[in-house]
């Protein structure tokens, strides 16, 4: 089964508690349907003493968040839309937004 997102995609969080932003895929999961957003679910990582944080540290760093809570932004409009596949003379496919008909660069 396809995605439809990929890496460097810019999407909106559509469920959840950052409903309503947006951010860059920086990594997909397609094994567990989830991909790595940008700044979205942000969770805070408790570590212990080392060289880089002598007395211990709190980080805050990003989890994947599942793909059926994202929506692709439409690079035209920058709203959420839905994508197809067209396939070129080449062979080649490309995919483009649903109702605009513009190619969503790879």
């Amino acid at each position: 089964m396809s995605l439809g997102i990929r890496r460097g995609d810019k999407v909106l969080v559509l469920a959840g508690k950052d409903k309503g932003k947006r951010g860059k895929v920086l990594h997909v999961y397609p094994e567990l349907s989830r991909a790595l957003v940008e700044g979205i679910n942000m969770v805070k990582k408790h570590t212990r003493r080392s060289q880089q944080h002598p007395q211990g540290a709190i980080l805050s760093e990003e989890r994947p968040i599942h793909i059926s809570n994202l929506a692709l932004l439409s690079p035209a409009s920058n709203k959420p839309t839905r994508i197809k596949t067209s396939i070129l003379g080449d062979g080649s496919k490309q995919r483009i937004t649903a109702k605009e008909k513009v190619a969503i660069a790879s």
